[in-house]
């Protein structure tokens, strides 16, 4: 099914989780790659003048509207595409779906994957991070252990919480000590949306990376 919407994403990036999300719903839209680095897109247009933050996802509607914000963004996707069932409709399941979002986004995304990404952030900051880890994982653990979903099916906190987890190897974080948590990531990857996604990214990543590293030269 192909939708009149563009989503400008960066390889690997949060964006991913929007990417996940529409390859389980079966729908068609264009990808347009932004770096989120120069804040330049693939034609050399300036990203700023589209998202003034910079940042991925932004999505792009028909009738030229746009939204950011990844919490959002795959909400309103998700009732875009309802035959998906990707995001319970209403009452407490859809309040426990915001529930996670939130946790996802704030408590894992922001407190401590992004510290541990930036190459710009202090020591003592990525410590910080670090520190914040256990409670968080722990929390996770104890929530996955004996559920195959963060929810009763899979749904877009799915597609989100497997993009941040994606994230542990580029930060050195092991997920070993929370068995329940290593495992629901592993069999995330299993999915066939997912694991196509992640896999066309991390090729348009490497290709990403070598072209840097051949600027740098």
């Amino acid at each position: 099914m192909k939708l009149p919407m563009k989503l400008y994403f960066s390889p690997l990036a949060c964006s991913l989780a929007s990417r996940i999300t529409f390859y389980e719903a079966g729908a068609d839209i264009e990808y347009l790659y932004a770096d989120t680095k120069t804040k330049r897109l693939e034609d050399g247009s300036d990203f700023l003048a589209i998202n003034p933050m910079g940042q991925v996802p932004t999505l792009e509607v028909d009738d030229g509207t746009l939204l950011t914000e990844n919490s959002a963004i795959l909400q309103y996707v998700a009732e875009c595409l309802p035959a998906a069932q990707l995001a319970p409709a209403s009452g407490m399941a859809r309040a426990q779906l915001q529930k996670w979002l939130g946790f996802i986004g704030t408590e894992l995304h922001k407190a401590v994957y992004m510290p541990l990404l930036d190459p710009k952030a202090p020591e003592a900051v990525k410590a910080y991070a670090r520190d914040k880890i256990p409670l968080r994982m722990d929390c996770l653990q104890k929530h996955l252990a004996g559920r195959e979903f963060v929810l009763d099916r899979f749904s877009i906190a799915d597609a989100y919480l497997t993009t941040i987890l994606n994230w542990s190897a580029a930060v050195g974080l092991k997920l070993t000590p929370w068995p329940a948590v290593a495992a629901y990531y592993q069999r995330m990857l299993q999915r066939p949306a997912v694991g196509r996604a992640v896999s066309e990214e991390f090729a348009l990543y490497q290709k990403e990376q070598a072209h840097q590293s051949a600027v740098r030269q």
